[in-house]
Protein backbone atom coordinates (compact mmCIF):
# COMPACT_ATOMS: atom_id res chain seq x y z
CA UNK A 1 0.00 0.00 0.00
CA UNK A 2 1.67 2.87 -1.05
CA UNK A 3 1.29 6.27 0.84
CA UNK A 4 1.86 9.78 -1.24
CA UNK A 5 1.69 13.20 0.24
CA UNK A 6 2.19 16.34 -1.53
CA UNK A 7 3.96 19.48 -1.12
CA UNK A 8 3.48 22.36 -3.79
CA UNK A 9 3.59 20.84 -6.70
CA UNK A 10 5.37 17.57 -5.83
CA UNK A 11 4.17 14.61 -4.89
CA UNK A 12 6.36 12.05 -2.60
CA UNK A 13 5.40 8.31 -2.99
CA UNK A 14 6.32 5.94 0.02
CA UNK A 15 5.91 2.46 -1.11
CA UNK A 16 4.54 1.49 2.34
CA UNK A 17 4.45 1.34 5.75
CA UNK A 18 8.38 0.13 6.23
CA UNK A 19 9.55 3.29 4.08
CA UNK A 20 7.27 5.70 5.74
CA UNK A 21 7.80 4.99 9.49
CA UNK A 22 11.76 4.96 8.14
CA UNK A 23 11.64 8.43 6.14
CA UNK A 24 9.68 10.13 9.29
CA UNK A 25 12.34 8.94 11.42
CA UNK A 26 14.57 12.32 12.84
CA UNK A 27 18.05 11.90 11.64
CA UNK A 28 20.22 9.45 13.05
CA UNK A 29 23.50 7.92 12.11
CA UNK A 30 22.41 4.75 11.91
CA UNK A 31 19.63 5.05 9.62
CA UNK A 32 22.30 6.77 7.72
CA UNK A 33 24.42 3.53 7.26
CA UNK A 34 21.43 1.14 6.50
CA UNK A 35 20.64 3.83 3.51
CA UNK A 36 17.21 4.18 5.42
CA UNK A 37 16.63 8.15 5.51
CA UNK A 38 14.94 10.49 3.83
CA UNK A 39 16.53 12.44 1.08
CA UNK A 40 15.94 15.53 2.49
CA UNK A 41 14.17 18.09 5.53
CA UNK A 42 11.44 18.34 3.00
CA UNK A 43 10.85 14.51 2.46
CA UNK A 44 11.18 13.96 5.96
CA UNK A 45 8.11 16.72 6.55
CA UNK A 46 6.35 15.01 4.14
CA UNK A 47 6.96 11.76 5.52
CA UNK A 48 5.76 13.06 9.00
CA UNK A 49 2.93 14.55 7.15
CA UNK A 50 1.64 10.99 5.53
CA UNK A 51 2.47 9.38 8.78
CA UNK A 52 -0.05 11.15 10.66
CA UNK A 53 -2.90 10.38 8.11
CA UNK A 54 -2.26 6.53 8.40
CA UNK A 55 -5.39 5.22 10.41
CA UNK A 56 -3.90 2.87 13.31
CA UNK A 57 -5.76 0.03 11.91
CA UNK A 58 -3.38 -0.30 8.93
CA UNK A 59 -0.39 -1.51 11.72
CA UNK A 60 -2.64 -4.18 12.02
CA UNK A 61 -3.06 -5.34 8.78
CA UNK A 62 0.08 -4.32 7.06
CA UNK A 63 3.35 -5.85 8.82
CA UNK A 64 6.80 -4.74 8.51
CA UNK A 65 8.18 -7.84 8.95
CA UNK A 66 6.19 -10.74 7.42
CA UNK A 67 4.04 -12.51 10.01
CA UNK A 68 5.38 -16.60 8.26
CA UNK A 69 8.86 -15.89 9.10
CA UNK A 70 9.59 -13.50 12.31
CA UNK A 71 8.61 -15.04 15.55
CA UNK A 72 8.23 -11.22 17.36
CA UNK A 73 6.07 -9.86 14.08
CA UNK A 74 3.68 -12.76 15.71
CA UNK A 75 3.81 -12.05 19.11
CA UNK A 76 2.82 -8.87 18.14
CA UNK A 77 -0.09 -9.70 16.36
CA UNK A 78 -1.25 -12.83 18.32
CA UNK A 79 -1.00 -10.69 21.31
CA UNK A 80 -2.82 -7.83 20.77
CA UNK A 81 -5.73 -6.53 22.98
CA UNK A 82 -8.58 -6.23 20.84
CA UNK A 83 -10.81 -5.10 23.35
CA UNK A 84 -7.77 -2.58 24.90
CA UNK A 85 -7.54 -0.83 21.22
CA UNK A 86 -11.37 -0.84 20.76
CA UNK A 87 -11.48 3.37 22.60
CA UNK A 88 -8.87 4.59 20.12
CA UNK A 89 -9.51 1.82 16.90
CA UNK A 90 -10.67 5.14 15.17
CA UNK A 91 -7.96 6.78 15.27
CA UNK A 92 -4.94 7.90 12.81
CA UNK A 93 -1.61 8.30 13.73
CA UNK A 94 -2.03 12.27 14.31
CA UNK A 95 -5.26 11.76 16.08
CA UNK A 96 -3.22 9.39 18.58
CA UNK A 97 -1.01 12.10 18.86
CA UNK A 98 -3.30 14.66 19.74
CA UNK A 99 -5.08 12.53 21.96
CA UNK A 100 -1.96 11.89 23.95
CA UNK A 101 -0.94 15.38 24.69
CA UNK A 102 -4.59 16.34 25.63
CA UNK A 103 -5.62 16.49 29.25
CA UNK A 104 -8.38 13.38 28.61
CA UNK A 105 -5.67 11.09 28.24
CA UNK A 106 -5.05 10.07 32.09
CA UNK A 107 -2.72 7.78 33.91
CA UNK A 108 -5.11 5.45 34.19
CA UNK A 109 -6.46 5.54 30.58
CA UNK A 110 -2.95 5.32 29.23
CA UNK A 111 -2.33 1.96 31.52
CA UNK A 112 -5.81 0.91 30.66
CA UNK A 113 -4.79 1.11 26.81
CA UNK A 114 -0.95 0.39 26.71
CA UNK A 115 -1.75 -3.49 25.71
CA UNK A 116 -3.98 -2.33 22.71
CA UNK A 117 -0.88 -0.79 21.35
CA UNK A 118 1.28 -2.20 19.01
CA UNK A 119 5.22 -1.00 18.63
CA UNK A 120 4.70 0.14 15.32
CA UNK A 121 1.98 2.44 16.47
CA UNK A 122 3.72 3.70 19.53
CA UNK A 123 7.18 4.20 16.86
CA UNK A 124 4.84 6.22 14.53
CA UNK A 125 3.34 8.55 17.14
CA UNK A 126 6.71 9.23 18.43
CA UNK A 127 8.14 10.51 15.32
CA UNK A 128 5.25 13.08 15.13
CA UNK A 129 6.53 14.39 18.43
CA UNK A 130 8.86 17.37 19.92
CA UNK A 131 10.91 16.51 22.61
CA UNK A 132 8.66 18.47 24.72
CA UNK A 133 5.67 15.85 23.90
CA UNK A 134 7.99 13.09 25.02
CA UNK A 135 8.61 14.24 28.16
CA UNK A 136 5.06 15.60 28.97
CA UNK A 137 3.13 12.27 28.13
CA UNK A 138 5.86 9.90 29.52
CA UNK A 139 5.28 11.90 32.59
CA UNK A 140 1.59 10.62 32.48
CA UNK A 141 2.40 6.57 31.81
CA UNK A 142 2.89 5.41 35.53
CA UNK A 143 4.70 1.72 35.90
CA UNK A 144 4.87 0.53 38.89
CA UNK A 145 6.67 -3.08 39.36
CA UNK A 146 7.90 -5.04 42.48
CA UNK A 147 10.39 -7.16 44.18
CA UNK A 148 12.25 -6.97 47.44
CA UNK A 149 11.03 -2.88 46.96
CA UNK A 150 8.88 -0.96 44.71
CA UNK A 151 9.80 0.27 41.25
CA UNK A 152 8.11 3.74 39.52
CA UNK A 153 5.96 5.54 42.01
CA UNK A 154 5.88 8.77 41.48
CA UNK A 155 7.84 10.51 43.12
CA UNK A 156 10.52 8.25 43.40
CA UNK A 157 13.42 7.59 41.30
CA UNK A 158 16.08 4.39 41.53
CA UNK A 159 19.48 3.84 40.24
CA UNK A 160 21.01 0.56 39.49
CA UNK A 161 24.27 -0.03 41.43
CA UNK A 162 27.15 -0.94 38.54
CA UNK A 163 29.85 -1.85 40.31
CA UNK A 164 31.88 -3.74 37.71
CA UNK A 165 35.45 -4.57 37.53
CA UNK A 166 38.29 -5.26 34.49
CA UNK A 167 39.13 -8.83 36.35
CA UNK A 168 35.68 -9.25 38.98
CA UNK A 169 38.19 -8.38 41.28
CA UNK A 170 36.31 -8.90 44.42
CA UNK A 171 37.47 -5.98 46.75
CA UNK A 172 37.05 -3.58 43.36
CA UNK A 173 33.36 -4.76 43.70
CA UNK A 174 33.49 -4.45 47.32
CA UNK A 175 34.69 -0.87 47.17
CA UNK A 176 32.42 0.31 44.38
CA UNK A 177 29.06 -1.10 46.26
CA UNK A 178 30.19 0.54 49.64
CA UNK A 179 30.41 3.89 47.57
CA UNK A 180 27.04 3.62 45.46
CA UNK A 181 25.26 2.67 48.95
CA UNK A 182 26.75 6.10 51.06
CA UNK A 183 25.22 8.01 47.87
CA UNK A 184 21.72 6.46 48.03
CA UNK A 185 22.45 4.15 45.25
CA UNK A 186 21.19 0.60 44.71
CA UNK A 187 17.12 0.43 44.85
CA UNK A 188 16.91 -0.55 41.45
CA UNK A 189 19.01 -3.30 42.02
CA UNK A 190 23.26 -4.32 42.16
CA UNK A 191 24.03 -5.17 38.73
CA UNK A 192 27.22 -6.59 37.84
CA UNK A 193 28.32 -6.90 34.23
CA UNK A 194 30.75 -9.72 34.80
CA UNK A 195 34.03 -9.85 32.74
CA UNK A 196 33.39 -13.44 31.62
CA UNK A 197 30.55 -15.86 31.42
CA UNK A 198 31.94 -18.30 33.34
CA UNK A 199 29.19 -20.29 35.55
CA UNK A 200 31.83 -20.70 38.35
CA UNK A 201 32.32 -16.79 38.57
CA UNK A 202 29.03 -15.77 37.86
CA UNK A 203 28.26 -18.19 40.92
CA UNK A 204 30.84 -16.35 42.93
CA UNK A 205 29.36 -13.24 42.62
CA UNK A 206 26.14 -14.07 42.85
CA UNK A 207 26.70 -15.50 46.37
CA UNK A 208 28.48 -12.45 47.47
CA UNK A 209 25.90 -10.25 46.29
CA UNK A 210 23.03 -12.34 48.45
CA UNK A 211 25.44 -12.42 51.48
CA UNK A 212 25.51 -8.93 51.45
CA UNK A 213 22.08 -8.44 50.81
CA UNK A 214 21.64 -10.58 53.90
CA UNK A 215 23.49 -9.39 56.56
CA UNK A 216 22.32 -5.69 55.82
CA UNK A 217 18.97 -6.91 55.77
CA UNK A 218 18.73 -4.72 52.15
CA UNK A 219 15.70 -4.44 50.40
CA UNK A 220 16.93 -4.58 47.18
CA UNK A 221 17.65 -7.17 44.38
CA UNK A 222 20.89 -8.32 43.28
CA UNK A 223 22.03 -9.64 39.05
CA UNK A 224 24.55 -10.51 37.27
CA UNK A 225 24.27 -10.14 33.62
CA UNK A 226 25.25 -13.04 32.50
CA UNK A 227 23.85 -14.72 29.51
CA UNK A 228 20.49 -16.39 30.34
CA UNK A 229 21.36 -20.40 29.72
CA UNK A 230 24.23 -19.28 32.60
CA UNK A 231 21.50 -18.17 34.42
CA UNK A 232 19.11 -21.19 33.79
CA UNK A 233 21.89 -23.29 34.40
CA UNK A 234 22.88 -21.76 38.17
CA UNK A 235 19.32 -21.85 39.25
CA UNK A 236 19.73 -25.58 38.41
CA UNK A 237 22.30 -25.35 41.26
CA UNK A 238 20.43 -23.77 43.46
CA UNK A 239 22.69 -20.46 43.31
CA UNK A 240 21.28 -17.37 44.70
CA UNK A 241 19.20 -15.83 41.58
CA UNK A 242 17.25 -12.76 41.97
CA UNK A 243 16.54 -11.27 38.77
CA UNK A 244 17.46 -13.16 35.41
CA UNK A 245 18.68 -10.26 32.71
CA UNK A 246 18.50 -11.14 28.93
CA UNK A 247 19.80 -8.43 26.10
CA UNK A 248 17.03 -8.20 23.63
CA UNK A 249 15.98 -7.02 20.46
CA UNK A 250 12.89 -6.65 17.81
CA UNK A 251 13.82 -9.06 15.38
CA UNK A 252 13.61 -13.08 15.86
CA UNK A 253 16.96 -13.12 13.81
CA UNK A 254 18.64 -10.17 15.95
CA UNK A 255 17.53 -12.35 19.14
CA UNK A 256 19.33 -15.08 17.59
CA UNK A 257 22.52 -13.33 17.47
CA UNK A 258 21.93 -12.71 20.84
CA UNK A 259 21.35 -16.59 21.41
CA UNK A 260 17.86 -16.15 22.36
CA UNK A 261 14.16 -16.90 20.84
CA UNK A 262 11.10 -16.46 23.13
CA UNK A 263 10.45 -20.03 24.10
CA UNK A 264 13.82 -19.67 25.88
CA UNK A 265 12.88 -16.33 27.24
CA UNK A 266 9.46 -18.21 28.50
CA UNK A 267 11.64 -20.91 30.46
CA UNK A 268 13.78 -18.83 32.15
CA UNK A 269 10.55 -16.50 33.03
CA UNK A 270 9.39 -19.72 34.10
CA UNK A 271 12.62 -20.59 36.07
CA UNK A 272 12.71 -17.12 37.89
CA UNK A 273 9.27 -17.69 39.21
CA UNK A 274 9.73 -20.89 40.63
CA UNK A 275 12.07 -19.78 43.17
CA UNK A 276 9.82 -17.14 44.93
CA UNK A 277 12.57 -15.10 46.03
CA UNK A 278 10.34 -12.16 45.96
CA UNK A 279 9.20 -10.76 49.06
CA UNK A 280 6.60 -7.46 48.12
CA UNK A 281 6.22 -8.72 44.21
CA UNK A 282 7.32 -11.55 41.27
CA UNK A 283 8.76 -9.30 38.61
CA UNK A 284 11.92 -11.09 37.85
CA UNK A 285 12.68 -10.10 34.47
CA UNK A 286 15.67 -7.58 33.81
CA UNK A 287 16.30 -6.73 29.98
CA UNK A 288 18.42 -3.96 27.91
CA UNK A 289 18.33 -3.21 24.87
CA UNK A 290 19.31 -0.52 22.62
CA UNK A 291 18.84 1.46 19.35
CA UNK A 292 21.37 0.22 16.88
CA UNK A 293 21.47 -3.72 18.16
CA UNK A 294 19.53 -4.98 15.17
CA UNK A 295 21.43 -3.07 12.54
CA UNK A 296 24.43 -3.95 14.44
CA UNK A 297 23.48 -7.62 13.48
CA UNK A 298 22.19 -7.60 9.78
CA UNK A 299 19.12 -8.62 11.16
CA UNK A 300 16.97 -5.44 10.48
CA UNK A 301 15.18 -6.23 7.69
CA UNK A 302 15.68 -2.74 6.04
CA UNK A 303 13.28 -1.46 9.15
CA UNK A 304 14.54 1.92 10.76
CA UNK A 305 16.58 1.16 14.30
CA UNK A 306 13.70 2.80 16.89
CA UNK A 307 11.23 1.01 14.90
CA UNK A 308 13.14 -1.55 15.54
CA UNK A 309 13.93 -0.84 19.16
CA UNK A 310 10.46 -0.32 19.98
CA UNK A 311 9.80 -3.99 18.88
CA UNK A 312 12.19 -4.76 21.83
CA UNK A 313 9.40 -3.49 24.05
CA UNK A 314 6.89 -6.10 22.74
CA UNK A 315 9.37 -9.01 23.65
CA UNK A 316 9.76 -7.44 27.08
CA UNK A 317 6.05 -6.64 27.82
CA UNK A 318 5.54 -10.45 27.33
CA UNK A 319 7.24 -11.04 30.49
CA UNK A 320 6.47 -8.70 33.17
CA UNK A 321 9.78 -7.52 33.65
CA UNK A 322 10.82 -5.33 36.91
CA UNK A 323 13.12 -3.06 34.72
CA UNK A 324 13.94 -2.75 31.18
CA UNK A 325 17.08 -0.99 30.49
CA UNK A 326 17.53 1.07 27.15
CA UNK A 327 21.27 1.51 26.80
CA UNK A 328 20.80 4.39 24.87
CA UNK A 329 24.50 5.85 23.55
CA UNK A 330 26.42 2.01 24.25
CA UNK A 331 27.16 1.07 20.41
CA UNK A 332 28.24 3.98 19.50
CA UNK A 333 28.38 6.69 16.80
CA UNK A 334 27.65 4.32 13.73
CA UNK A 335 23.95 4.50 15.07
CA UNK A 336 23.46 7.41 17.43
CA UNK A 337 26.40 10.57 16.05
CA UNK A 338 26.74 13.22 18.54
CA UNK A 339 24.74 14.47 21.82
CA UNK A 340 21.91 15.53 19.78
CA UNK A 341 20.84 12.09 18.65
CA UNK A 342 21.37 10.90 21.69
CA UNK A 343 19.07 12.84 23.65
CA UNK A 344 16.72 12.58 21.03
CA UNK A 345 16.97 8.73 21.41
CA UNK A 346 16.37 8.67 24.62
CA UNK A 347 13.92 10.64 24.85
CA UNK A 348 11.79 8.31 21.98
CA UNK A 349 13.00 5.47 23.95
CA UNK A 350 11.56 6.34 27.26
CA UNK A 351 8.41 7.37 26.05
CA UNK A 352 7.69 4.11 23.66
CA UNK A 353 8.48 2.28 26.61
CA UNK A 354 6.21 3.70 28.99
CA UNK A 355 3.48 4.15 26.47
CA UNK A 356 3.82 0.39 26.07
CA UNK A 357 3.19 -0.33 29.57
CA UNK A 358 6.86 -1.20 30.55
CA UNK A 359 8.96 -0.07 33.59
CA UNK A 360 11.66 1.98 31.63
CA UNK A 361 15.18 3.01 32.77
CA UNK A 362 18.33 4.46 30.80
CA UNK A 363 22.01 3.68 31.00
CA UNK A 364 22.43 7.77 29.99
CA UNK A 365 25.89 7.09 28.39
CA UNK A 366 28.08 7.72 25.80
CA UNK A 367 31.21 6.14 24.18
CA UNK A 368 34.91 7.97 23.84
CA UNK A 369 34.91 8.25 20.02
CA UNK A 370 31.03 9.91 20.39
CA UNK A 371 30.41 13.17 19.69
CA UNK A 372 29.38 13.90 22.59
CA UNK A 373 30.14 14.80 26.21
CA UNK A 374 29.16 14.94 29.77
CA UNK A 375 27.41 18.35 29.41
CA UNK A 376 24.81 16.23 26.81
CA UNK A 377 23.90 13.58 29.43
CA UNK A 378 23.45 16.40 31.95
CA UNK A 379 20.96 17.57 29.80
CA UNK A 380 19.33 14.17 28.81
CA UNK A 381 19.43 13.04 32.53
CA UNK A 382 17.52 16.06 33.30
CA UNK A 383 14.99 15.92 30.62
CA UNK A 384 14.13 12.15 31.82
CA UNK A 385 14.15 12.82 35.67
CA UNK A 386 11.47 15.17 34.34
CA UNK A 387 9.85 12.67 32.43
CA UNK A 388 9.43 10.12 35.27
CA UNK A 389 11.93 8.04 34.34
CA UNK A 390 11.84 4.89 37.08
CA UNK A 391 15.88 4.20 37.29
CA UNK A 392 18.79 5.23 35.74
CA UNK A 393 22.41 4.08 36.37
CA UNK A 394 24.90 4.85 39.42
CA UNK A 395 28.59 3.74 38.33
CA UNK A 396 31.58 5.42 40.05
CA UNK A 397 32.77 8.96 38.67
CA UNK A 398 30.19 7.93 35.80
CA UNK A 399 33.00 6.00 34.07
CA UNK A 400 32.90 2.01 33.85
CA UNK A 401 36.53 0.61 33.91
CA UNK A 402 35.03 -2.77 32.43
CA UNK A 403 33.23 -1.43 29.79
CA UNK A 404 34.98 1.68 28.81
CA UNK A 405 32.31 3.93 27.97
CA UNK A 406 30.79 6.83 30.20
CA UNK A 407 27.58 7.00 32.13
CA UNK A 408 26.41 8.70 35.24
CA UNK A 409 27.35 8.40 38.77
CA UNK A 410 26.23 7.96 42.07
CA UNK A 411 26.61 11.95 42.47
CA UNK A 412 24.65 12.50 39.17
CA UNK A 413 21.65 10.65 40.84
CA UNK A 414 21.88 12.74 43.89
CA UNK A 415 21.48 15.84 41.71
CA UNK A 416 18.77 14.71 40.22
CA UNK A 417 16.80 13.65 43.30
CA UNK A 418 17.62 16.99 44.71
CA UNK A 419 16.68 19.39 41.90
CA UNK A 420 13.33 17.43 40.89
CA UNK A 421 12.62 16.46 44.74
CA UNK A 422 12.59 12.99 44.14
CA UNK A 423 13.34 9.98 46.48
CA UNK A 424 14.43 6.71 46.28
CA UNK A 425 12.03 3.34 46.77
CA UNK A 426 9.93 3.85 49.68
CA UNK A 427 11.78 0.35 51.08
CA UNK A 428 14.84 1.19 50.51
CA UNK A 429 14.42 5.00 51.68
CA UNK A 430 13.64 3.40 55.03
CA UNK A 431 16.46 1.14 55.04
CA UNK A 432 18.97 4.43 54.39
CA UNK A 433 17.29 6.16 57.42
CA UNK A 434 17.15 3.04 59.49
CA UNK A 435 21.29 2.44 58.73
CA UNK A 436 22.06 6.22 59.29
CA UNK A 437 23.03 6.53 55.45
CA UNK A 438 20.45 9.32 54.77
CA UNK A 439 17.71 11.59 56.60
CA UNK A 440 14.45 12.16 55.78
CA UNK A 441 15.42 15.37 53.59
CA UNK A 442 17.67 13.20 51.20
CA UNK A 443 20.86 14.50 53.24
CA UNK A 444 24.01 12.10 53.50
CA UNK A 445 25.41 11.32 56.67
CA UNK A 446 28.46 10.45 58.13
CA UNK A 447 29.15 8.29 61.03
CA UNK A 448 29.53 4.88 62.33
CA UNK A 449 27.56 3.49 59.51
CA UNK A 450 30.30 3.90 56.77
CA UNK A 451 33.17 1.86 58.77
CA UNK A 452 30.94 -0.79 59.38
CA UNK A 453 30.06 -1.25 55.69
CA UNK A 454 33.82 -1.34 55.16
CA UNK A 455 34.38 -3.69 57.62
CA UNK A 456 31.86 -5.91 56.30
CA UNK A 457 32.24 -5.57 52.68
CA UNK A 458 36.06 -5.40 52.16
CA UNK A 459 37.53 -8.90 51.91
CA UNK A 460 40.56 -9.65 53.85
Amino acid sequence: MAYPFTIGNFTYRFADLKELLAKASPLRSGDVLAGLVADSYEERVAAQMALADVPLTNFLNETIIPYETDEVTRLIIDSHDKTAFATISHFTVGDLRDWLLSDAASTSLLQQMAPGLTPEMVAAVSKLMRNQDLILVAKKCTVVTRFRNTQGLPGHMSVRLQPNHPTDDAKGIAASIIDGLLYGSGDAMIGINPATDSPAATARLLYMLDGLRERFDMPTQNCVLSHITTTLQLIEQHVPVDLIFQSIAGTEKANASFGVNLALLQEAHDAGLSLNRGTVGNNVMYFETGQGSALSANANHHVDQQTCEVRAYAVARQFNPFLVNSVVGFIGPEYLFDGKQIIRAGLEDHFCGKLMGLPMGMDICYTNHAQADQDDMDTLLTLLGVAGINFIMGIPGADDIMLNYQSTSFHDALYLRRVLGLRPSPEFEAWLLQQGIMDKVGNRLSGSTQKQLFAALLPA
